[in-house]
């Protein structure tokens, strides 16, 4: 969503512009200017650190509305009751490092973050602070906590701070502050007329009737990814292995349990889609023979299982395609690009996802990712650690840019 829309763009929707005490407060003028600019009824929320940076008339005259400061004025009004009452969003900007550790816990202890508990409506934080405290363990703490609960966190930009440092810690751009308050209350459609096959989950492959060989795969991401082409107007199929997750609503969802049953599933549905996404862990090897009873360890010191391939379900969905678009995903521990970029050449796909799955914070089970986006017309996009569903709208977007000349193969994650 850029800045190149109607002006009005945001006539209708109400929003709540909380600024706290960073020396960057004086954006946050501009950035008024530019909310209403498209149409947005903006209240303004200061913290008392805030209107020592800038007044809180400046505010008032450009917003047309009274600025509240204090929870203590005209306290029968409950300000931070009323204010976020019927809000579409609340954005935080500038935020300090001090906000975010109170916005993380609940602290509230003034109108602002008493305020944050009180509203009902999505929330976009833009943090700004010095030195090296954005890498601070505490503060990647409080961001991944706040993250976890779908607060919209925009890292701070790299370059020249007031303390002449130069470092990340710069409040965002106001561009990319309004395009991410655009992309939240705008409906995309980009995806419109797409029919997505997704694939999640672990599989399971059956040794006896009550073992089996699996993984450590949640299912999370291929969720994600799910959800995150029904709200951008695609259709979609998902093919689940066995996961704890609630079906998302609006999508087709198709229960497997094996590797084969996985298969036989994505195969009867490759033709209808457009874009088919393999985010599944599906099982490499699985038990050559399955007992017909539960095997006993009575007399036994040891066993060994006979174990088979799998089938190579990309390469099977290759040899079917006709025009649809492949991307993968690569779940490494080591030489994350490198096999991921073998993988890419060696199925042919369109595209590949891949994630350290060691990596701290994100990988099996989290509800956060870090990926390296690799397609084979050689580009690459890096992308740090933020929630699951968040990084699956950056997959699509990479996705929807392929170069056309790579949009005749294919997409898979497994």
């Amino acid at each position: 969503m850029g800045l190149d829309k109607s002006p009005a763009i945001l006539r209708g929707r109400r929003l709540v512009l909380g600024v706290t005490g960073s020396i960057a407060a004086y954006k946050a003028v501009s950035l008024l200017r530019a909310l209403k600019c498209r149409g947005a009824s903006v209240s303004v929320v200061m913290t008392d650190s805030a209107t020592k940076f800038v007044a809180p008339l400046t505010f008032e005259v450009l917003s047309g509305e009274r600025v509240t400061t204090s929870l203590f004025e005209a306290r029968e009004e409950m300000r931070h009751l009323t204010v976020p009452e019927g809000a579409h969003a609340v954005i935080i900007a500038p935020a300090t490092a001090n906000f975010l550790a109170k916005a993380a816990v609940g602290l509230a202890d003034d109108v602002l973050s008493t305020m944050l508990l009180t509203a009902q409506c999505p929330m976009i934080i833009a943090p700004a602070m010095d030195g090296g405290m954005w890498e601070h363990p505490t503060v990647v703490e409080h961001v991944r906590m706040l993250r976890a609960r779908g607060v919209i966190v925009l890292d701070p930009e790299e370059g020249p701070l007031a303390s002449g440092q130069v470092a990340q810690g710069r409040l965002a751009a106001e561009a990319r502050i309004v395009e991410a308050v655009e992309a939240l209350l705008i409906p995309q459609a980009d995806w419109l007329g797409h029919r997505v096959l997704v694939s999640a989950g672990p599989t399971q492959e059956a040794i006896d009737p009550v073992r089996f060989i699996s993984n450590r795969s949640s299912g999370k991401m291929g969720y994600a990814i799910a959800e995150a082409a029904r709200d951008r107007g695609a259709e979609v199929v998902l093919v689940t292995g066995p996961t704890a997750l609630v079906p998302p609503a609006g999508v087709e969802v198709v229960f497997v349990t094996s590797a084969q049953e996985m298969a036989d599933s994505l195969c009867r549905h490759f033709a209808w889609a457009t874009v088919v996404v393999m985010a599944a862990a599906v099982a490499d090897f699985r038990p050559r023979e399955q007992a017909v009873q539960k095997m006993k360890k009575q007399g036994r010191m040891s066993l060994t299982l006979d174990l088979e391939v799998a089938p190579d379900i990309l390469a099977m969905l290759s040899a079917k395609r006709t025009a649809q678009v492949l991307v993968g995903f690569a779940a490494e521990t080591e030489d994350v690009v490198a096999h991921a970029m073998a993988k890419l050449v060696g199925k042919g796909l369109d595209a590949i996802v891949a994630n350290d799955v060691t990596k701290e914070g994100a990988g099996f089970g989290s509800d956060d990712n870090a990926a390296v986006v690799l397609s084979r017309g050689g580009r690459r996009k890096e992308f740090g650690l933020m929630s699951k569903r968040r990084l699956a709208d950056y997959i699509l977007t990479e996705v929807r840019d392929l170069p056309v000349t790579c949009r005749t193969s294919s997409i898979g994650v497994e």
